[in-house]
């Protein structure tokens, strides 16, 4: 895993620079909180209404939600997700079998390749795949969506890693 310096001031003003700077950041925030953390804090389950929720099964489900997006819904290929229909979170159970290290090296580099796709498509590429209202949903949709999920999902980062060790910030 590289330590790459998060920032959310993109290197030019236009919207597609805006929009996957401020989605690199949200993927470094991320990975920047897991920093040091050890590989049983990592697996720790410390709200007792929320089994799934570790800061493995977040990384993990944050890596599989973009795979989702950019390569079920969007590309159009096949699911080959670790969920099911009898356990949709399997990507947050399983997680806690892996080394953390695993987790965000496969996310970080995941994120490069999708980094290139959105790259290499204009903002207004529709997905191959409608959504279950039976839109199809255009490649800047999805950017914004990850924002939003990535963003979340650091917020219960946060909280996750403070229990976990005390440590805030990052």
């Amino acid at each position: 895993m590289t330590s790459q310096k998060r920032t959310d001031r993109p290197p030019a003003w236009d919207e597609r620079t805006q929009l996957a700077t401020f989605l690199d950041y949200a993927r470094a925030t991320a990975r920047a909180k897991c920093e040091g953390l050890s590989a049983e804090d990592a697996r720790k389950a410390p709200l007792p209404g929320s089994p799934l929720m570790t800061l493995s099964g977040l990384i993990n489900h944050l890596r599989w939600v973009e795979y989702y997006w950019f390569q079920v819904v969007f590309l159009g290929e096949e699911d080959k997700g670790p969920w099911t229909d009898e356990d949709p979170d399997r990507e947050m159970r399983i997680a806690v079998d892996l080394p953390l290290s695993q987790l965000l090296g496969e996310y970080e580099e995941q994120s490069a390749r999708y980094s290139e796709l959105v790259a290499a498509h204009d903002l207004d590429a529709r997905a191959e795949r409608p959504g279950r209202d039976g839109t199809h949903v255009d490649l800047r949709w999805i950017v914004l969506h990850l924002v939003e999920e990535t963003a979340r999902h650091n917020g219960h980062i946060d909280i996750l890693r403070e229990l976990a060790d005390g440590r805030t910030g990052g």
